[in-house]
């Protein structure tokens, strides 16, 4: 069942991406650029592989392999993070003229895909504990997202979000400040997650067959 509800789900994710970018297209509003420049969809696009392969893998074993774990830990904090960051700072913008979509494809990306995806790492069987040392694997991409992000507004003048902006109120301060806190937030939540997945192991995982 749990391999079955994956492969739905990343099924959906992928839908709501092609719904956006067919969207787009026909109003004449696609940016690929722009688009694949966001945060939210190269997060998303990583999930739907994940997911499906995720799904493949539990129909065939018992248990998920410990790299496919450390994956999954690291894209449920992307996950969540785009949906508390979209939900708290986001949502409520006021429009700047530019194409507004359909709305279903962005629910689906920033509310429930990341609440369904919190709900597998919870749910789930079969997955291995993690070590803590396993945490910082979960920062690799969003800093090399963010270096791009950085580099290119600076040299282009277009941001991926407002709060990356330093032309917007608050300037570098705000930005440093923004990106200490989603930081901290993508570390909680992989601290959480890797806490979940060690609850009630009394073997460390380091010990554990496959997980050195």
């Amino acid at each position: 069942m749990v391999g079955v509800l994956r492969i739905l789900l990343a099924l959906l994710v992928l839908a709501a991406i092609v719904t956006q970018i067919t969207d787009q297209i026909l109003n004449d509003a696609f940016d690929p650029a722009a688009y694949f420049g966001y945060f939210t969809i190269q997060s998303s696009l990583m999930n739907v592989v994940v997911l499906f392969v995720g799904g493949v893998l539990a129909l065939r074993l018992a248990a998920e392999p410990e790299l496919l774990a450390r994956v999954r830990m690291s894209t449920l904090a992307y996950a969540v993070i785009t949906g508390v960051v979209y939900n708290l700072l986001l949502r409520n913008l006021p429009a700047d003229g530019s194409f507004v979509g359909l709305d279903w494809p962005n629910e689906v990306l920033h509310v429930w895909a990341p609440a369904l995806i919190l709900l597998d790492w919870l749910l789930a069987p079969g997955r291995p504990a993690l070590a803590w040392k396993r945490i910082w694997f979960a920062l690799i991409y969003p800093l090399a997202w963010l270096a791009y992000a950085l580099l290119r507004g600076t040299f282009t003048d277009w941001w991926t979000y407002p709060f990356l902006n330093p032309g917007e109120p608050g300037g570098w301060p705000s930005v440093v400040l923004y990106i200490l806190v989603i930081a901290v937030v993508i570390v909680a939540i992989s601290a959480i997650a890797i806490g979940l997945s060690r609850l009630g192991r009394r073997t460390p995982p380091e010990l554990e067959p496959g997980l050195a």
